[in-house]
């Protein structure tokens, strides 16, 4: 299963939420990867996650495989979208 994302935290994935997100990852069964473009990441290493360079605007696929690959992928992107309105939230 896939999904394509787009980035909206104003910060990108910088380190703080990129280890909330290799986190999340870690709780699920399936192999998740990232793919920017061509490149593709490991999501359950944050060494990969930040040498991505996943920046505002940035679109990218989540690729999940194994028995809870569904739910990873909805908990994932909703994960995404709650950075953004962490970050909105910090800066008022």
């Amino acid at each position: 299963m896939r999904r394509e994302v787009e980035i909206l935290n104003p910060l990108g994935l910088h380190a703080r939420p990129a280890a909330e997100f290799v986190r999340c990852v870690h709780t699920f069964e399936s192999e998740i990867t990232i793919r920017k473009g061509e490149e593709r990441f490991s999501a359950h290493s944050i060494l990969e996650v930040l040498s991505a360079n996943l920046d505002c605007g940035t679109r990218i696929v989540i690729e999940a495989i194994g028995s809870d690959a569904k739910q990873a992928l909805d908990r994932l992107e909703r994960l995404l979208l709650e950075f953004k309105e962490q970050e909105q939230n910090e800066q008022v």
